[in-house]
């Protein structure tokens, strides 16, 4: 009778996938600081914050910080800062609401509205180019895999 060799979890394939998995999304996470640092040190840059922020104004029209936090993912504080470098940066404007003058809405500017589709359009194009050899199917498991991230990132 021959032995055959055990392979302890650590050793199996999909444990090699997993550790994979968790570097790319270790360098994905370091790629986001990157654009983070860029967007605070270069005219025009968008962080995924800022594009999150202005792709949710875009797609839901004007929000309340609320409301945004809440479609950025993030808390109203953070969503107060994101907001005021975007006023900052001509990209939105902030109003008090007339029904509660405690409530900001938030409304993307024309220019804001240009950026947005500006920066939508190289990340489609991006995307297009990077992920042509990918069908459908490998493109909704990669999503699936990066929603189960963010969840896992939440419970970290």
């Amino acid at each position: 009778m021959t032995e055959q060799a055990q392979v302890t979890p650590a050793e199996s394939p999909r444990d090699h996938a997993l550790d994979r998995l968790a570097r790319a999304a270790y360098s994905l996470s370091a790629a986001d600081a990157r654009l983070r640092g860029r967007a605070t040190r270069t005219a025009g840059a968008l962080s995924l914050t800022h594009a999150r922020a202005m792709r949710a104004l875009a797609d839901q029209g004007p929000l309340t910080v609320t409301q945004l936090a809440t479609a950025t993912e993030t808390t109203n504080a953070a969503a107060t800062q994101l907001v005021n470098g975007l006023v900052n940066a001509g990209y939105v404007t902030r109003e008090r609401s007339a029904g509660d003058k405690r409530t900001a809405v938030v409304t993307l500017t024309p220019t804001g509205t240009q950026r947005h589709r500006e920066r939508q359009a190289v990340l489609t194009q991006a995307l297009h180019a990077a992920l042509s050899h990918h069908d459908t199917a490998a493109l909704d498991a990669a999503t699936d895999v990066l929603r189960h991230l963010a969840a896992i990132y939440d419970q970290l």
